[in-house]
């Protein structure tokens, strides 16, 4: 999926601008006010994780995803907006309808790990 999804440099560009939209968001913009990371750094991380999810090159030196989101209790809401996001990145992108598929279903994989932790 990492081919498919334009490489290094077409994940980093579909992670900023999910990360654009969740700033925006109003169900999970409130999220990310007192962040103790850059914006940078927040999508320097959000790209290596989704690069080395697809298969590519092994960057990614952050946090687990049940880690990353211990103690925050997000919502169904806060999570369904979030890839909400994540598919309007992918549509801004034209990105494939099964690559979206395939990264809708990764998504949802990881909810355990992300709601209500």
């Amino acid at each position: 999926m990492y081919e498919r999804l334009g490489g290094t440099g077409g994940i980093t560009k579909i992670a900023n601008d999910a990360v654009d939209l969740h700033f925006v968001n109003k169900h999970v913009a409130t999220r990310f006010e007192n962040m103790k990371m850059t914006v940078e750094q927040l999508k320097n991380g959000a790209a290596t994780f989704f690069i080395m999810g697809t298969g590519g090159p092994s960057v990614y030196k952050g946090k687990d995803m049940l880690a990353a989101h211990k103690g925050m209790n997000a919502s169904d809401t806060e999570f369904v907006e979030v890839i909400s996001d994540v598919m309007k990145a992918l549509d801004k992108n034209n990105i494939g309808q099964r690559e979206k598929e395939e990264v809708l279903f990764v998504l949802f994989g990881m909810r355990k790990d992300i709601v209500a932790v």
